[in-house]
C-alpha cells in the first residue's frame, strides 16, 4: 500500500520517533514517500537522518512561487473539490492567530502535496502534530480525495485548540492518532462526541536498538551525573532545574548535570550557570545525535526532566530503556508509564523545592532500591512501547481495520 507522511520538519534531531514510525511502516510492507515543508537544509547529526533527508520531497524548498501554478492546475482539474478546500482554508483563519494570507499559503502547500499523492498512488496521507501539517494534510485530502490521519502529541495543540481547529480537522479525518490516555482525554474536549470512536491510541515507540531485552545497570560512582534531555526553553524548566541544583550543592552533596540539547533559552541559562559559579557541575551539549545521546545516557547515573508541560517525552522511555532511572515531573502521560517510587521519581511541576529533594532522595537511594526501579521501568517501556507492536496498530488503522 502507498501512504505519504506529511511533517512541517523532516527529518529533525528531535523527530526520531517519526523516523522509527516510517521505517517500521515499511518493515511491514507499506510503501512511505515522504514529503515536508522544511528539512532540506536541516543541521543533522544522525547518518540515518541524512539518508531520510534524500528521500523526502521538500514543498518549499524553491519558495512559494513555484507552487503558484500547481494551485491553478488543480483548480482547473478539480474545481469543485479546490473551492471547498479554499472555503475550509478561509474559515481555519477564525481565531487563528495567523490570517486569512496564511490559511490560503496552507492550501497552495496542499495543492503540491496532493500532487505528491497523485504521483504515487497514495491511498492515505498521515500527518504529525495537530498544527498547520494536520491542516494542509486536510486540505490535501479534500483536493485529492485520498484520506487522512495525523497523530496528535502536545503540549501546544492543547494550548490553542480553538485556534488550531481541532475538532474540524477531526471532523474531516479518517482516524485521528492520541500518544497517550491524557492526551485522548483532551481531544475528547474538543471533538464532537460522534468523532469520539476515531481518536485512537498509538504511542510512540522504540526499536530493537533500546529494548534489547534487559537494561544495563548504571554503575557505582561517587559524583552522580544527571542527564537532561531536551530543548532549552520555558517549556522544559532547566532553569528551575539549575536552581534545584544549587540548593543541593550547597547542601553538600556533589553532583553533576548535563543539558543535552540546544534552544532560544540557552543565553540565559548560560547567564544562571555563570552568575551561580555552576560551570565546574553544569555543562551544555547543544545537539547531538541519537548516538550522542545514548551514550550519554550509559554515562550517566540517571535522567531528569522537569517540564511544565509535555505530551510523553521520548526521552524518557529512551532512559527507560537502557536503565537508567528517571526524575520528572507528574503531568500530561507521564504518570501513565511511571508511578512514583516504582519505575521512577514524580514530582510536582514548578517547584525547585520538590525538584530539589526528588534529587536528593535519589542521591541516598541504595543499590537494590535502584535496581527494583531500573527493571521495573524497563518492563514498563517494553511492555507499552515496542515499536512493533505499536506501528501495528497503526497499520490496522490505516488499513481500516481496528
Amino acid at each position: 500500500m502507498n501512504i505519504t507522511y506529511f511533517i512541517n520538519q523532516y527529518p529533525k534531531v528531535s523527530h526520531t520517533f517519526i523516523r522509527r514510525e516510517i521505517l517500521e511502516l515499511e518493515k511491514k510492507g507499506f510503501i512511505v514517500q515522504r514529503v515536508a515543508l522544511r528539512g532540506w537544509d536541516a543541521d543533522l547529526k544522525d547518518k540515518v537522518d541524512f539518508c531520510e533527508q534524500e528521500k523526502t520531497n521538500y514543498i518549499l524548498e524553491n519558495g512559494i512561487r513555484p507552487l503558484l501554478p500547481i494551485f491553478f492546475k488543480a483548480f482547473i482539474k478539480y474545481p469543485k473539490r479546490v473551492t471547498t478546500a479554499f472555503i475550509a482554508a478561509v474559515n481555519m483563519a477564525k481565531m487563528s492567530e495567523r490570517g486569512v494570507l496564511y490559511h490560503l499559503i496552507y492550501l497552495v502547500e496542499a495543492c503540491k502535496l496532493s500532487a505528491y499523492c497523485c504521483e504515487t498512488d497514495s491511498k492515505h496521507i498521515h500527518a504529525h502534530f495537530g498544527t498547520n501539517s494536520a491542516e494542509v494534510t486536510m486540505l490535501a485530502g479534500m483536493i485529492s480525495g485520498v484520506d487522512y490521519s495525523f497523530t496528535v502529541h502536545g503540549p501546544e495543540e492543547f494550548d490553542k485548540p480553538l485556534g488550531l481547529h481541532l475538532k474540524e480537522k477531526i471532523s474531516h479525518a479518517k482516524f485521528v492518532v492520541a500518544i497517550t490516555s491524557y492526551c485522548r482525554s483532551q481531544l475528547f474536549r474538543w471533538a464532537n462526541y460522534n468523532d469520539w470512536k476515531k481518536i485512537e491510541i498509538v504511542r510512540c515507540g522504540l526499536d530493537d536498538n533500546f529494548l534489547k531485552g534487559q537494561p544495563l545497570l548504571p554503575q557505582a560512582s561517587e559524583i552522580k551525573q544527571l542527564l537532561c534531555i531536551g530543548r532549552l526553553c520555558e517549556q522544559k524548566g532547566q532553569l528551575l532545574l539549575l536552581k534545584a541544583l544549587k540548593m543541593v550543592l550547597d547542601e553538600g552533596d556533589n553532583i553533576n548535570l548535563i543539558l543535552a540539547g540546544d534552544g532560544e533559552m540557552r543565553g540565559d541559562i548560560e547567564k544562571f550557570i555563570k552568575a551561580n559559579n555552576l560551570g565546574k557541575n553544569v555543562r551544555i551539549t547543544g545537539w547531538i545525535s541519537s548516538e550522542e545521546v545514548h551514550n550519554l545516557l550509559l554515562a550517566s547515573d540517571a535522567m531528569i526532566l522537569p517540564s511544565f508541560a509535555e505530551g510523553l517525552p521520548v526521552a524518557i522511555m529512551e532512559a527507560m530503556a537502557v536503565g537508567r532511572p528517571v526524575m520528572t515531573t507528574y503531568i500530561a502521560g507521564i504518570p501513565e508509564l511511571i508511578t512514583n517510587e516504582k519505575q521512577g521519581l514524580l514530582f510536582h511541576a514548578g517547584d525547585t523545592l520538590v525538584i530539589k529533594d526528588s534529587i536528593t532522595k535519589f542521591i541516598k537511594m541504595s543499590d537494590d532500591e535502584i535496581k527494583s526501579m531500573v527493571f521495573l521501568a524497563y518492563k514498563a517501556v517494553a511492555e507499552k512501547h515496542d515499536i512493533e507492536q505499536e506501528v501495528s496498530k497503526l497499520a490496522a488503522l490505516i488499513y481500516g481495520v481496528k
